[in-house]
């Protein structure tokens, strides 16, 4: 997968950027705040339809368009596939007066010129990024990782992403009634609709972290085993904010360390045992006013050698852990998909010390399209430069492009 062409209007740092993408790496290099993170934000933007920066889309509007009578932000890209054929995705962010409520600002997504739902977004483009907050998989909340896991699957599953989406829905409209039943403003007995739609599309979210990570799983211990030399073993701990057990030579709950590799639970075993626990704590839930179990409080655990590293891990460990994790997704996605997703590394390799600066860079190149930043391109070795496109970005422009040697 390749993206040909990017188009950026009123985005970040740019007012106006029409550049065409080369094959292989692409380097770009320059001071801070002068726009290369902006051009793979875009580019994560297309693929997930948000921003791994921050959560207000009025922010990734240009301050200059600020000013204009209907401010807006455009972003495109043309996408070639492994099927030979080429794909436009286009989002615009614009101002949307909504009357006495105020302003607000909507997406607009067109596929192939055809206006279509922000959901059918999602998938288009496939993308892994690599940041040096990526650390937050280990040492951040919890909803850093459930976060993490939702991005990646829903790229790749349709299913699952519509499932969270309805889950989030049902998990507001069931936090209020069983408030509303705590006050006596409802009866226990309207629970049923909501339990059936939070169990089904809660089961399908468990299920598919339960397989991702199983899977991750196996690709991740082998790099972390090549990275430390054979010294540390590497293992997700999945923790389901609801554990449905599965029959084997007895009793089995996913919170074991680790994944249990032998099984996988399918979504209608996990919505019956989800919905048998709902009705057994249904005072409990009543009583407190909310939604006690369920995916929106699973938890993964990154451990070494049996310990937590977000615990126990130093802060070199945690760096070893997260890119182990990050180059298996990139695997795994090969995987689902058939083809390799672009790679996208924010000031990634200036974090690393040489060794594992090499192998990152030795792996990476395995990718179709890969787009870095730095603001030291001299730590890149001369080898992998002569291979590499390198464009110096300054203030929202590309002002020179030096193409790869070998």
């Amino acid at each position: 997968m390749r993206i040909e062409h990017l188009s950026l209007q009123n985005f970040r740092n740019y007012a106006r950027l029409e550049v065409t993408l080369p094959p292989g790496p692409i380097l770009l290099h320059g001071a801070n705040a002068q726009g290369k993170t902006s051009l793979l934000e875009a580019i994560y933007y297309l693929a997930t339809s948000r921003s791994p920066y921050t959560g207000s889309d009025r922010q990734l509007i240009n301050w200059h368009a600020e000013r204009d009578i209907l401010p807006f932000a455009r972003i495109a890209a043309e996408i070639s596939g492994a099927r030979e054929t080429l794909n436009r995705v286009e989002v615009i962010i614009s101002l949307d007066s909504v009357g006495n409520d105020g302003d607000r600002f909507r997406k607009q997504v067109k596929i192939n010129g055809v206006p279509r739902r922000v959901m059918d977004l999602i998938g288009q483009i496939n993308v892994v990024m690599f940041l040096p907050q990526d650390l937050a998989l280990v040492e951040g909340a919890p909803a850093e990782r459930r976060r993490y896991m939702n991005i990646t699957l829903c790229q790749t599953d349709n299913e699952y992403c519509r499932a969270l989406a309805t889950f989030d829905k049902v998990l507001v409209q069931r936090n209020a009634l069983l408030k509303r039943i705590s006050d006596r403003e409802a009866s226990p007995g309207e629970l049923g609709y909501w339990n059936d739609q939070i169990t089904e599309s809660g089961a399908t979210l468990v299920a598919g972290r339960q397989q991702l990570l199983r899977q991750l799983e196996v690709k991740a211990r082998r790099i972390h085993d090549e990275l430390s030399g054979g010294d540390e073993d590497l293992e997700l701990k999945y923790l389901p904010g609801f554990s449905p057990t599965a029959e084997t030579n007895g009793q089995m709950s996913f919170d074991v360390l680790g994944l249990d590799l032998h099984r996988q639970l399918g979504a209608q075993e996990i919505a019956a045992q989800f919905q048998s626990r709902l009705e057994e704590i249904q005072g409990e839930e009543i009583a407190r006013g909310m939604t006690l179990i369920g995916p929106q409080r699973d938890e993964l655990r990154l451990m070494v050698n049996g310990h937590d590293l977000g615990l126990y891990g130093s802060r070199g460990q945690a760096r070893t852990g997260v890119m182990s994790l990050k180059l298996a997704e990139l695997e795994w996605m090969h995987d689902a998909i058939g083809e390799w997703p672009v790679l996208l590394l924010d000031e990634v390799v200036a974090e690393l010390d040489a060794r594992r600066r090499a192998y990152l860079l030795d792996r990476v190149s395995e990718a179709s399209q890969v787009l870095l930043t730095t603001t030291e391109p001299d730590i890149f070795t001369p080898g992998f430069l002569n291979n590499t496109t390198r464009w110096q970005v300054s203030q929202g422009q590309i002002i020179s492009a030096t193409d790869p040697i070998g």
